[in-house]
């Protein structure tokens, strides 16, 4: 799944090939991926350009002159820039035709992707919005507010770092990296989390998501090289998809676990 920092890739990367290019046509070929009136969405796109593409989250904002276009990747959402004359592909499911006869298309495979369309006054009373957390490096993100919202959380402190309402933007991977640099047990309640060690969150989180976005994101099966984008950032896991290696800390094996349907890798003596 693409978080924070891959999404932040294809921003970046979206943001130097598409603003102000004329949409001339727009094809919705899988209707169900569009939280919008579709009628509505194609006639709103249609002759208009972006001028500008934001990110909150995992979510990608893509800026109109009246309205913002919402893109959620989910699991395995793509975006592609292709020739017009392309032949459409079997998992391309929305595109975009511009004025120079290229085509952003979205590729999804499990068709989990999301867009919505809404008018720029509406952002800031969007539920999908709102509820997002504090990302890591903003200074609200602090070990007092995490302190506040694990109190009384007897789950698994894997499973509230995956909670976008409380930091946003985590998925598994760096979930998995900030526990393990933060030296705590995945198991851990959220309850039990000191304040050294939601501190250690805070610190390693920001640490390790701006090194990820500077190096493009983390390349795995379901972020790949689309927009001719390739991530550097799996070079230097330290513990995800690790199972059965040797830790580059202390030497003991890397273990692999599922915490509540996902699988979580930990080394059991730097994270006991």
């Amino acid at each position: 799944m693409p978080e924070i920092a891959e999404v932040e890739t294809v921003r970046n990367t979206l943001k130097k090939q598409i603003l102000y290019k004329k949409i001339e046509n727009v094809q919705v070929l899988y209707e169900k991926m569009i939280e919008s009136d579709i009628q509505e969405f194609k006639r709103v796109l249609k002759n208009n350009e972006f001028i500008d593409i934001k990110r909150r989250g995992k979510w990608l904002i893509f800026e109109l002159e009246n309205h913002y276009l919402l893109s959620h990747l989910r699991m395995e959402g793509k975006f592609f820039l292709k020739k017009e004359n392309n032949p459409i592909e079997k998992h391309e499911h929305i595109i975009l035709t511009f004025q120079d006869n290229t085509d952003l298309r979205y590729h999804d495979t499990r068709k989990f992707g999301r867009m919505q369309l809404i008018k720029k006054e509406e952002l800031e009373t969007n539920k999908a919005i709102q509820k997002q957390g504090f990302e890591p490096g903003e200074k609200e993100l602090t070990s007092t507010y995490l302190l506040e919202k694990f109190k009384n959380k007897n789950i698994a402190i894997k499973t509230l770092l995956l909670d976008q309402t409380i930091i946003s933007g985590l998925g598994n991977i760096y979930a998995n990296e900030v526990l393990f640099a933060s030296k705590i047990n995945p198991l851990k309640k959220g309850s039990e989390i000191t304040k050294k060690e939601a501190q250690n969150i805070v610190e390693s989180a920001a640490k390790i998501i701006k090194r990820a976005m500077e190096l493009g994101g983390t390349t795995i099966k379901s972020y790949t090289s689309s927009l001719g984008v390739t991530g550097r950032f799996q070079q230097e896991l330290m513990v995800h998809k690790k199972e059965g290696e040797e830790c580059k800390v202390c030497k003991a094996t890397i273990k692999k676990e599922k915490i509540n349907g996902r699988s979580t890798y930990y080394c059991p003596t730097c994270q006991k």
